[in-house]
């Protein structure tokens, strides 16, 4: 079973974060621990995501868990990154969690993509997303896997829009408060990697697994 590299969290005596990605208007760079702090605030600022999701505030150790937190045991993985996005001034707009060639080489997983509420409709999502893209491909990524729940239109709308394709439906996801039925989506970043390439790589997500 693969575990996280060594890279996946920064050396937290750094005095300076880990670029990752960069796109016209935001920074993404991997998360420190000495940032859980703010991250926590950001999510307090913005915390409609986990009302939708989980029909609750965010918890008071939201943060903490985000940046600790890792794939289940028995999944398969190279590397799990939590990335701070912020803007050209440094100001914090939003989160990644990403994990690395999950259940198969070549497979990003985006655990969490979520930005400030006051960027909704300005096009910043798109273009964060299109870097993760960018940023994946130039790693040999073959696929961008995601989860999204059923009912969070926002979401549901935003990576059908991206591209992104429904492989099947998890129900009985316990998020906070809520039960909820998660859609497992998948986008091919090449068109010789189909959806039946991936699929017959990872049996978990086949329809009728």
């Amino acid at each position: 079973m693969n575990r996280p590299a060594a890279t996946d969290e920064q050396d937290p005596h750094d005095s300076q974060p880990r670029l990752l990605f960069a796109t016209q208007r935001f920074r993404v760079f991997l998360m420190r621990a000495a940032e859980v702090p703010e991250l926590q605030r950001f999510f307090e600022a913005n915390p409609e995501y986990f009302h939708t999701v989980g029909d609750q505030a965010p918890g008071p150790a939201e943060a903490q868990q985000e940046f600790e937190d890792r794939p289940p045991a028995e999944f398969s993985y190279s590397r799990h990154q939590a990335a701070l996005i912020r803007d050209t001034q440094g100001q914090l707009s939003g989160v990644y969690v990403i994990s690395w060639d999950l259940f198969a080489a070549g497979v990003c997983h985006i655990g969490l993509f979520l930005i400030a509420t006051a960027l909704h409709g300005q096009g910043a999502a798109q273009e964060l997303s299109a870097g993760l893209e960018a940023m994946a491909r130039a790693q040999g990524c073959r696929w961008l896997r995601l989860g999204v729940v059923r009912g969070n239109a926002r979401a549901e709308r935003f990576w059908a829009a991206q591209g992104f394709v429904e492989l099947r439906q998890r129900h009985g996801v316990t998020i906070g408060r809520r039960v909820n039925s998660l859609r497992v989506m998948l986008k091919p970043l090449a068109a010789e990697h189909t959806v039946a390439d991936y699929l017959a790589l990872v049996a978990r997500d086949r329809p009728e697994a």
